[in-house]
């Protein structure tokens, strides 16, 4: 029985099997093994099969599965410590949930009530997931025409810079929503300054700021989170895909006040800070602060780049490498479905982001021999490409 059969043509495929995984790699049912420089679209954070993790599931299962948030519950409240331990400054009140998109559409709700305004305003180049909420503050069209309309009142400045957001944001205006470091567009990093300027016009206006985190944030940048490289935090932070090392989890973190404006029943979740997800992100949080993956992070990234930026010197289909710690993008001058399939020959799996850009989200654990394995491998498939792109011209 094929899932395809089934789950309909509504994700881009790859060849591949997976069976088991350990680390950064991978093993499909064949057996072969493969570096995972997908890591989940950037769930696998803290590798697969992390020691912390697993342990933490096992204990967990062996004590209750799921206690709802109208019942009291000490893994949940030892991890709501661990997290708001770590959090920037002045976010101290949680919304747990169960994955990227829901933790968008909390922050949508509570910056609508706690502002008593509707206009949202959001970055050319955006993704915050395919909710309706979260989808109307996407950007790309290919995502929205079919299911318009969406949520009204929402407007798109370009991305760094200032003076378009000034002109997107009036008197209505709730909230601005960015993410430091933009994933789906192709691992776009904000200009220096601009989210300094984006925070002050925010207090000017008195308007919220949410930053999106949900794959920059914990580590992945070589930070813990991606705008502590600015220097600048948020009024609301969204969080999902690795917090919890695998199990599906988000979290909406907030200043008091803001989560004060709500009344009870206007939002809440049946699974959000269910025991097991909150024991494997104790375990996943601990991982990433206690095991060194944020400075392996930064330290293979830098390897990454500087791997990268001489690959561009001998391979013009290279236009541009971008990026910090492990979240790294690479923009070819072609679309890359070719490369995609020749780096699972060479035993690599790598994401992209639309037609022309490789985006490399590997686990935090990746090691210094497998970014030479991996940067090999593309030099290989590379070449290949070029040598055929020469023979058809």
């Amino acid at each position: 029985m094929s899932e395809d059969q089934h789950m309909g043509n509504l994700y881009q495929r790859f060849p591949v099997t997976v069976e088991k995984g350990k680390g950064a790699h991978v093993w499909d049912v064949d057996g072969k093994e493969y570096i995972d420089c997908m890591g989940g679209y950037g769930v696998a954070l803290v590798g697969h099969q992390n020691q912390r993790v697993n342990n933490a599931i096992k204990e967990q299962v062996d004590k209750i599965i799921t206690v709802h948030s109208s019942l009291y519950n000490k893994t949940r409240e030892e991890f709501l410590k661990t997290l708001i331990g770590l959090a920037p400054k002045g976010l101290t009140q949680v919304h747990l949930n169960n994955s990227g998109a829901e933790a968008i559409e909390a922050a949508i709700k509570f910056a609508r009530k706690f502002t008593g305004k509707k206009g949202m305003v959001a970055m050319k180049g955006s993704y915050h997931g395919k909710s309706f909420g979260a989808l109307s503050i996407t950007f790309n069209p290919k995502y929205k025409k079919a299911f318009a309309p969406l949520v009204d009142k929402v407007s798109f400045a370009s991305y760094g810079d200032i003076e378009s957001l000034k002109e997107a944001i009036d008197d209505d205006t709730a909230f601005v929503i960015l993410e430091p470091i933009q994933g789906e567009s192709g691992i776009i990093v904000a200009p220096d300054g601009f989210l300094q300027d984006v925070r002050k016009l925010c207090d000017e206006k008195g308007i919220l700021l949410i930053f999106d985190e949900i794959q920059a944030g914990l580590g992945r940048t070589g930070r813990l989170w991606a705008c502590d490289h600015w220097n600048t935090a948020p009024d609301i932070l969204c969080l999902a895909k690795g917090i919890a090392g695998g199990v599906p989890m988000g979290a909406t973190l907030v200043r008091p006040d803001i989560l004060a404006s709500m009344s009870k029943g206007e939002h809440s979740s049946t699974f959000g800070g269910n025991p097991i997800s909150c024991a494997a992100g104790v375990a996943a949080l601990k991982s990433i602060t206690e095991d060194g993956l944020i400075e392996n992070s930064e330290k293979m990234g830098k390897i990454f780049r500087e791997g990268l930026e001489k690959l561009k010197e001998n391979h013009t289909m290279i236009r541009e490498i971008r990026g910090k710690g492990l979240m790294i993008g690479v923009e070819m001058k072609f679309e890359v479905r070719d490369i995609l399939m020749g780096l699972i020959r060479e035993g690599v799996l790598m994401l992209y982001s639309g037609r022309n850009i490789l985006r490399i989200l590997p686990p935090l654990v990746i090691t210094e021999e497998d970014v030479t394995k991996v940067l090999h491998a593309l030099d290989v498939i590379l070449t290949e490409e070029e040598k055929k792109r020469n023979v058809q011209g």
